[in-house]
Parts: structure tokens; sequence; C-alpha cells
């Protein structure tokens, strides 16, 4: 079941090349079909896993021969952490289809993209072969650049080109790595489970953690490589600012964990501090810039610098909670900002046709735009991390792990969540609820909010609601993984 998340995004992506006629109505309703046939599948393969298997094991998908020579399959498996962030992608999937509803310009190869990254990302959380998941990984890369250079807005060409040289520099570190992993194994097998168990020569391990890690954490935001976040969310069509906060970074923090956590153990120790001192930098640089941005999207592009550097310390903690924090940060960061970007560019960018605070101020938003002001609102405070949402758990996970291990990253940590509470406040007030200026210029006249618009909001709204008061949803999925045998190498560096 779970392998057919793949084929249905992929086949949806085809079929919408081949609709006739210009009429965009069609091309919307197929990708909202694929898309919510793909979360169906995600869901049933999760129960059906959890209910067979155990959700820590690693239970088969698929897996045949593909290419003889080089002993390369195509091994598709899920535990624990791979299903929580496949349920992650479909929910971001749908979401992303309902916010991009009003898509008309070449509305059949947006959406085909759209799915095409899609189904690239089902791919990479699935993929047991490293040479296979290494390919989705570039399938999820391409769409997003021609997704951003054709309906993109604010310098999309620049935004696009970063973007794509980030990711391909990040993707030959990461080849570079695993080409010599496959060589000094033995060059028997790309199979993730059976590298795991060879034992790679400290000298080795050293050198290829640093470079496999960096490769996919350029991808998550690692400070100092996060320049590509900002301007690519900015430059990025509402759906692909979804996306890319959603799901695309999290490509990057899973590649960390998967594979050069699981296969170098004795290089991650060796880098272990060094990589959480950079995480926590980049948890209250990311607040701190923030703080003062004028741009309404910047402010939650630099966000996602900081709320990842939760998932990066989470994961150098090297304890069992602080792992399952950092994984359960995915799936909340993901869900979270996929929200906040769809306020800022759907509701009230397309809106407004401004993200400029200072000129946003006088629109009396909170009146012209209730709905807005109040997802926004309530998205907010998930983003503060309050309880009662997604984020509580998660953050407080990590900040236990990095206490236990890294005292003093945990109290900046901590620091760097009063900076969060501090510009998701000045953002709100100033967007939405600015006192003194309703008088400034009459109110805005606006579309509605849509229904799909509403219906997308209220998908998120959910996912972070429920997760946040059932946590034990998500948790009992990750941490029975966290002790499964493809773990084991973490917990001779050092888990606790």
């Amino acid at each position: 079941m779970l392998a057919w998340t793949i084929y249905i995004s992929f086949l949806g992506a085809a079929i919408l090349m081949f609709l006739p006629g210009e009429d965009a109505r069609p091309a919307k309703v197929a990708a909202l079909l694929a898309a919510l046939a793909g979360l169906a599948c995600a869901v049933l393969g999760a129960i059906e896993c959890h209910r067979h298997a155990g959700a820590g094991a690693l239970t088969d998908v698929a897996n045949v021969l593909w290419i003889p020579e080089l002993h390369i399959r195509y091994h598709l498996a899920a535990d624990g952490i791979s299903l929580v962030l496949v349920l992650l992608t479909g929910i971001a999937a749908v979401a992303g289809v309902l916010f991009s509803w009003n898509v008309e310009n070449r509305s059949r190869e947006f959406f085909a993209l759209y799915l095409a990254l899609i189904g690239g990302v089902y791919g990479v959380f699935l993929s047991v072969d490293l040479f296979l998941l290494f390919v989705f990984y570039e399938v999820a890369i391409i769409p997003k650049y021609f997704l951003i250079v054709i309906w993109g807005s604010t310098r999309r060409e620049y935004g696009a080109m970063k973007l794509a040289l980030y990711s391909f520099v990040g993707s030959a570190m990461v080849l570079v790595g695993l080409i010599a992993a496959y060589v000094v194994a033995g060059a028997r097998t790309f199979d993730l489970a059976e590298l795991a168990k060879f034992p790679f020569a400290p000298a080795f391990q050293n050198w290829a953690f640093i470079v496999v890690f960096v490769g996919f954490a350029i991808l998550a935001g690692l400070w100092p490589f996060h320049t590509w976040v900002p301007t690519g969310h900015v430059a990025a069509p509402t759906a692909a600012s979804m996306l890319l906060a959603g799901v695309v970074m999290k490509l990057g923090a899973y590649g960390a964990l998967r594979v050069a956590m699981t296969l170098f153990p004795i290089g991650l120790h060796t880098w272990q501090n060094t990589i959480a001192v950079l995480a926590v930098v980049g948890i209250v640089y990311g607040a701190l810039v923030a703080l003062v941005q004028q741009d309404f999207k910047f402010v939650i592009g630099y966000s996602s610098v900081s709320h990842m550097g939760f998932v990066l310390l989470g994961l150098m903690t090297l304890t069992q909670i602080g792992l399952t924090g950092a994984v359960l940060q995915m799936f909340s960061h993901g869900i979270i900002a996929g929200l906040l970007f769809a306020v800022v560019g759907r509701m009230v960018y397309d809106r407004t046709h401004t993200r400029d605070l200072a000129l946003l101020q006088p629109m009396n938003l909170n009146q012209v735009l209730p709905f807005a002001a109040v997802t926004f609102v309530i998205g907010g405070a998930a983003s503060m991390g309050l309880p009662g949402f997604s984020g509580f758990i998660a953050e407080l996970q990590v900040l236990v792990g990095a206490w236990q291990t890294f005292p003093v990253f945990g109290v900046l940590a901590a620091a760097g969540i009063l900076v969060g509470v501090a510009y998701t406040l000045r953002v709100l007030l100033k967007a939405f609820f600015a006192e003194g200026r309703a008088e400034a210029q009459p109110p805005l006249h606006c579309p509605r909010i849509t229904v799909p618009e509403r219906a997308g909001a209220l998908l998120l709204l959910g996912a972070t609601l429920l997760v946040g008061l059932w946590p034990g949803l998500l948790l009992d999925f990750i941490t029975p993984s966290l002790n499964s045998p493809l773990m084991q190498p973490l917990w001779k560096a050092g888990l606790k």
C-alpha cells in the first residue's frame, strides 16, 4: 500500500501532462484526487505496518533487483520514523493543492511538477537502497526549480537558481560519501541495513560522516549553509513554499539521521559538538533575524531556519528523548510552517499584493480578512510552542535531551524560543492588529477566503492540534524505531 504513494503521485503527474484543453479545473481536480489518494495510502499503509510488524520494525514494501551489475535493488521499506514523514508528506500534499486552487496559468504543468516533487519525497522516505534513495532525492530537487522560476514572485530566477545550486552541491557531497561507503564495504550492496553492519574504519568515518551529513543538512537549513532558505521561500509560489518548509527541508534532516548517523557512528561522535554548535547558532540567529524583518514572508522563512535548528540539535543530543523530539519536530514544523506560509502567501499577499509590514499595518486585516487573522493567531501560537500544539511536546523533548547532553546549549535554545515568541507577536500585531491605524486608509476590499483555502487551513490546524493533544499517536511510531536493529549503531555511539 505504501508504495502506491509513489506510483499514484507520478501517475497523476503523467496524466496531468496529457489532459486536453486549457481549462484549469480538470487539472486541479486531478491533482487533488491524486494527493488525497496518496494520503489515503499513507494512512492505510501506516496502520497496516503497525498492525502486522509493529512500529519499530523495518517492514519491506517492495524489494526487487534493479541493476544486477552494481547489486542495486528497488528496495522500499518503512519503520515508524519514515511512516511519520510519509504521513506528513500526504497532509502537506493535499493542503498544497487546496491552497493552489487559484493557479490558472499553465495549471497542468504546475500540478504535474507538484505531484512529481511529491512522488520524489515519498520515494526518499521509503527507500532503503541508498542509490535508490539518491535517485528519488534528485527527482525531488528538479521540480522545485521550475515551480519557482515559472510561478514564483520576488526575484524568482535568483531564488530558484540559489536553491538549485545549494541542493546540487549538497547532493554531490552525499553521492561522494555513498559511493565511498559502497566501495569500501566491498561493492556488494547499497542496502542501508547491510552497510550499517559493516565496520568502517574510524579514519574513514570521520571524513565520510561530515561530508554526507552536511550534504544532507544543507537542505535542512544548517547554519551557515541556510541562506537559500529565506530567498527560496520568498520567491516560491505558495504551494512550493509550503512544500519547501513542510517536506523538502525534512528530506535533509531525514537523510542526516537515516544515512549519515546510521552508517558512520564513530564520525558522528567526532563531529557531535561541532554540529550542535551550528544548530544552536541557527536557532538563535534565525530567530533574531526574523525579529527585524519587514517582509512578512521573510519572517516565516528565517523562522524555519530557527525551528529546523531544533531538529538538528535534537539529533546531536544522542539521547532517546532528544532524537524522538527531533523527529516529532520534523512533523510539527512541516505542518505549522506550511500553514503560516499559506496565510502569508495565499490569503494575504495574493489579495493585498504586498508583504511589507509597514504597508500592511493600516489595512486593518483583522476585519478585512478575519479568517486569515484567526488562522495566523492559532498558527502563531503553535509556532511559539504553546501547550496543546504539536510544537510544544517536540521542542520540550529536544530541550530535555539538550539539557542532558549540552546544558549550555539547552539554555541558549530556550532563549531562541523566547525570541521566537517576540517575532511572532511582532508580526501578528503589525500585520493584523495594528492599533490606532484604522483611519489611516479605508478598509481594503479583498476577495473572501475561499472554501479550498478554509479546508486546507483546517486540515493543517487539525493536524497540529491532534498531535499536540495526543502526541502518543506519533510517538508510538517514533520511539520503537529508535530501538530497532537498524539504529543500534547510534546506541553504540552513545545514545542514551
